[in-house]
Parts: C-alpha cells; structure tokens; sequence
C-alpha cells in the first residue's frame, strides 16, 4: 500500500460522515431545533479525526517530507492551497463550536449559524478530498523513491498509534 492508501480511506469515512449531516441538516431545519450531542458528535470527528489525525498526517508527515523535495511549481501551489484549506475547515469548525455554546445558552439565532455552518463542511470537504484523490497525491507520490513511500507509510502507522493516546491525555487534561 501507497501513502495515499490510509489517506483516502480516511477520506470515505469523511464523506460518509458529511452524508449523515447533509440529511440532518434537513431534518434541523425541519424540526427547527438541534441536538447538541449531535454537534458536539461532528465537531468532535472533524477536530479529531478529519483535521488532527487526517490533515495531521499530511502537514506533519507528507506536507514535510514533500518540502524537502524539488517540486513542480503546479504542485507547490495545490500544497500551499490544501494548507489554507485545512485552516479554513479548521475555522468553520470552531464557528460550529461557538454556535454550539450560543444555541445551548438559549440564543435561538445560533440555530442559523449551525445550519450554516454544517452546509459550508458539507459543502467544502468533497472539493478538498477531490483535489487531493485526483490530483495531489498521484502527483506528489512521484517525488518519492520505494523506501521512502514505505518509510512514510510507517510513519502514518507510527503517527495513528499515538493519536489514541494524544485525545485522550486531553480529556484528561480537559477534566482537571
């Protein structure tokens, strides 16, 4: 298996999570209410899984190992855009998260800014993973002999196996 390989498993899990919040954001705008378990589910998989594990293996592993490679100008650019990307997803999910706070504070208008928000993460993640499936990483991959893609793929192994242990050290810490 490819580096890419995890990476874009990861990315089926994404979108079968975007399918649940496409379809409750229908039903959100049904009811005309929100359950807070229900955000704190999204804002947990997208802070957790989506941005620190996903995105962090590809700015702490590939992202890295690619900038010390002599790379064609079309694939710094798509580099440099996945990075502001990340940081955008990074925004939208803390907006969600305040919008969280607001709407469980009885702020009714909070309810607007979720909707708003769950439809830019459902709206955003399928071009990002597109463009990195179909563009990014067959491109990047060739900057890298056999061994290093292998090495790589270690590293993301090695770079899961702490992620269990990194979440909940923060609960912990969160709790004290």
């Amino acid at each position: 298996m490819k580096p890419r390989g995890p990476l874009m498993i990861e990315h089926r899990l994404i979108e079968k999570m975007l399918k649940v919040v496409q379809h409750q954001i229908s039903v959100i705008e049904q009811q005309k209410r929100v359950d807070p378990f229900f955000i704190d589910t999204v804002i947990d998989f997208v802070k957790i899984y989506a941005d620190r594990t996903h995105h962090g293996k590809e700015e702490d592993i590939l992202f890295k190992d690619l900038s010390t490679k002599r790379m064609q100008p079309e694939d710094e650019k798509i580099m440099a855009e996945l990075i502001e990307e990340h940081k955008f997803g990074r925004q939208i999910t803390a907006d969600l998260l305040q919008a969280g706070k607001e709407y469980r504070n009885d702020r009714v208008e909070a309810l607007q800014i979720i909707i708003e928000k769950l439809r830019v993460l459902v709206e955003f993640y399928p071009k990002h993973i597109t463009k990195e499936d179909k563009v990014f990483f067959p491109n990047t991959e060739n900057y890298f002999s056999r061994k290093e893609l292998e090495n790589m793929l270690a590293d993301f192994w090695e770079f899961d196996r702490k992620m269990i242990h990194e979440k909940y050290k923060s609960v912990l810490e969160s709790l004290n």
